[in-house]
């Protein structure tokens, strides 16, 4: 028997969450919902609606009123997740270069992330979902049943990145480049006003700096299957 039926896997950019979630998911048979998608479903919701980006109470009204939802794959053509906006099915829709350039400056907007972090809540206590994201234990659902802030050196972070671009044939600069992009990624994000980057009080701190994906998912599985409470207790004497 399965004891964490809800589980928040936290994080700086970089550090294995999507992997991780993605592989924890599958290996538990729950959905893996990169809470990422959300914003990207609200970006395509103003581009769909004519909504300048820049226009912040524009689009923080839209976002009070849009309707996303996140449900287990129904089409096997490679997706993770169906995504439907206003009850459209909008999966690939999100990955197109429109959404791309504009996505960072919709999820700025504080009264984007209040909106999107409710729908995110309503969607995770449902149960029987891996959550990835940045603010999960700490603001989308702090009555996770398994809280996991995995995190790696700003500088393995920045190696695993480039290499991964450079494998895509991507073109992003030096290992400098990436690691200067990562470290002011991690300054904006731990001191952002709205859900900051930081691990919950009773998350389990997992360093994968020098383990594999393989590693850290079996050590997030074995906790997930009933060392979730024990677990915790550790979180808490660490901090």
């Amino acid at each position: 028997m399965v004891s964490a039926r809800i589980i928040a896997v936290d994080g700086p950019a970089g550090s294995g969450k999507s992997t991780v979630g993605q592989q924890l998911a599958q290996r538990l048979g729950y959905l893996y919902f990169d809470t990422g998608v959300m914003y990207r479903a609200m970006t395509l919701a103003c581009l769909q609606r004519g909504i300048a980006v820049g226009d912040q109470e524009a689009v923080e009204a839209l976002a009070q009123r849009v309707a996303i939802d996140v449900r287990a794959p129904t089409i096997a053509d490679g997706r993770q997740y169906d995504v439907l906006l206003d009850a459209r099915d909008v999966t690939w829709a999100l990955r197109s270069p429109e959404v791309e350039g504009s996505v960072s400056r919709v999820s700025m907007y504080a009264g984007v992330r209040r909106a999107m972090s409710a729908k995110q809540r309503e969607i995770g206590l449902r149960g029987s979902v891996v959550m990835v994201g940045r603010d999960i234990g700490t603001v989308v659902l702090p009555e996770a049943d398994l809280k996991i802030y995995l995190d790696a050196s700003v500088e393995e972070r920045a190696r695993r990145r480039w290499r991964e671009a450079e494998a895509r044939g991507e073109a992003v600069g030096s290992y400098e480049d990436v690691l200067g992009a990562m470290r002011e990624r991690d300054r904006i994000d731990s001191t952002r006003e709205v859900a900051p980057l930081k691990a919950a009080s009773d998350a389990v701190v997992v360093d994968s700096t020098s383990m594999s994906v393989e590693q850290v998912v079996d050590r997030v599985w074995r906790l997930s299957k009933g060392e979730a409470g024990a677990a915790r207790q550790r979180g808490r004497g660490k901090r």
